[in-house]
């Protein structure tokens, strides 16, 4: 085993909150997951502000700003939770396209009417998500830190999906 090898692992045991490192590595697992949809889809919103044409052109390329700056701040706090429970974050797009779940898409040519329903469908699959893991962080886990970081984001991600649902009716 490298030194290297070894630090990481000493730090991953050194963590001593009240979980047992196999619970906390499931936890992980979780927000590994997460972390790589947040960022597709905040991919996504980059993409689509600088490519949405229209007559609401404005609109949209303002509104999916605030949504990709407001998902910029809880990619930041996933990988954090990450860390605070002895765990490394992904950091690659190789790790990012590994883990995710939500696909990418082009630019669309810049059909907002599309742009829109693809947003909502990534926030809504996140939202199943995040209330699926939200019980196994502390089902299976006995993890509740994780469970009510969860609840935040998905109570977030339902602000922007209703968000979305009201441009599209």
């Amino acid at each position: 085993m490298s030194l290297e090898t070894k630090q990481v692992a000493k730090s991953m045991t050194d963590v001593n909150i009240g979980i047992q490192q196999e619970k906390r590595n499931g936890a992980v697992e979780m927000l590994k997951h997460l972390l790589a949809d947040e960022h597709v889809l905040y991919i996504k919103l980059r993409n689509y502000h600088w490519n949405v044409s229209g007559i609401h052109f404005q609109q949209l390329h303002a509104f999916f700003e605030e949504q990709y700056t407001a998902l910029s701040i809880s990619i930041d706090d996933i990988a954090e939770r990450i860390r605070s429970l002895g765990f490394f974050a992904p950091g690659s797009m190789e790790e990012f396209k590994a883990y995710a779940r939500l696909e990418e898409t082009q630019h669309l040519n810049g059909n907002a009417q599309q742009m829109l329903e693809n947003l909502l469908q990534d926030h809504e699959a996140i939202i199943q998500s995040l209330r699926k893991d939200q019980e196994a962080a502390l089902e299976q886990y006995g993890d509740a830190g994780t469970q009510d970081f969860l609840i935040g984001l998905m109570e977030a991600h339902e602000k922007h999906a209703w968000m979305l649902r009201a441009h599209l009716s």
